[in-house]
């Protein structure tokens, strides 16, 4: 004992009263169930807390906008997460590919008026085709406001837009059906639906099915309109920037109405598939509501088992297939006989092929 006393005299140090390292910034003291209060675990901070202090008691949880760093030591604030212009290669691909369909869009548009008072063109119901032209632009355009940091204009305009634009498009398919329907049904003697070649039934179409959807979206902006929502918990570190659509139940009624119009074309256009091929496009219609159809029954499931910005690349990449696949079944072909069988294009040779 009395040469132990002498070393510690000498050596100036004091014994420390503890049987472990002091506790580095990033954990806390937790006690290990021993008898000696000086005997204790290191034990790392919970997800979300900080501890900046040795041998730390408690850990520090980080408010809603900040995250700890890797040691745990300091709360940094967290990055926002979208589909950035200037961090997502994905906004970037999507960018492009909307311009790019948008420009094919404009040529074919553009080819159509320059051969409006041609047979084929006349025969398909040149009026009924611009305006589905026309939606297919606007759909691929409405997907530059899914695009970018949601802000409130843009989660308001986002879903809106893009049903009322669709809903006009499959309207304009509906309406192409059903003038087939008529134009060969009627033909029929002692027909009923003679009386109404008269009518522009495909312009009542178009009006009457598209002014439903405008309804259910004006409904659902005047009752639970779409807005901005931060979520601070769907990923570490993250906050995600999302619209959220306010009114589930208008949301699900306006992809459902759209969907219904799709089936509708499908089957009308599905039962008049083996009519004559030179004055209707019953085949074209049938195979892009099929395409329609395919990609938005499995766009759901996807659609419900994504978060954040994928979720909403889920949406882009449906719109784009599905717009895309109406824009090549229906006028690929008609564009492909102006442009490298113009002897086609006539009166005449239409007649000979029925013969």
């Amino acid at each position: 004992m009395f040469d132990t006393l002498i070393i510690i005299y000498l050596s100036s140090q004091i014994p420390v009263s503890r049987c472990n390292e002091p506790c580095s910034p990033g954990y806390r003291k937790a006690s290990n169930g021993g008898y000696h209060i000086c005997c204790y675990d290191c034990v790392p901070c919970s997800e979300g807390e900080v501890s900046n202090i040795t041998d730390s008691v408690t850990c520090h949880e980080c408010s809603t906008e900040e995250w700890p760093d890797e040691e745990k030591v300091n709360c940094i604030p967290k990055i926002y997460d979208f589909l950035s212009y200037e961090k997502d290669i994905l906004t970037l691909i999507f960018l492009g590919i909307v311009v790019f369909l948008s420009a094919v869009t404009l040529v074919i548009l553009r080819i159509f008026i320059y051969y409006w008072d041609t047979p084929i063109v006349k025969a398909n119901n040149r009026t009924v085709s611009f305006i589905l032209l026309v939606s297919i632009l606007l759909n691929f355009l409405s997907v530059l406001f899914f695009l970018g940091r949601p802000m409130d204009i843009t989660c308001l305009l986002r879903q809106t837009s893009f049903g009322v634009f669709f809903s006009i498009g499959v309207s304009s398919v509906l309406a192409k059906t059903i003038t087939v329907c008529i134009a060969f049904k009627a033909s029929k003697p002692g027909s009923i639906l003679v009386k109404w070649i008269s009518f522009n039934v495909s312009d009542y179409v178009v009006l009457v099915s598209s002014s439903v959807q405008v309804l259910i979206c004006v409904i659902w902006l005047l009752v639970s309109p779409p807005y901005v929502e931060f979520d601070h918990r769907l990923y570490p570190g993250k906050i995600i920037i999302q619209c959220n659509e306010g009114s589930v139940i208008a949301f699900y009624s306006m992809l459902g109405y759209m969907g219904f119009l799709a089936a509708v074309s499908f089957v009308l256009a599905f039962m008049v598939r083996t009519l004559p091929d030179n004055f209707n496009e019953a085949k074209y219609i049938t195979f892009s509501m099929l395409l329609f159809c395919s990609v938005w029954i499995s766009m759901i499931p996807a659609y419900l088992s994504t978060k954040g910005k994928y979720m909403v690349a889920v949406e882009i990449f449906a719109i784009l297939t599905s717009s895309a696949g109406i824009l090549g079944c229906i006028f690929l072909p008609k564009i492909y006989v102006l442009l490298f069988e113009p002897n086609l294009n006539s009166r005449k040779a239409i007649l000979e092929r029925n013969k």
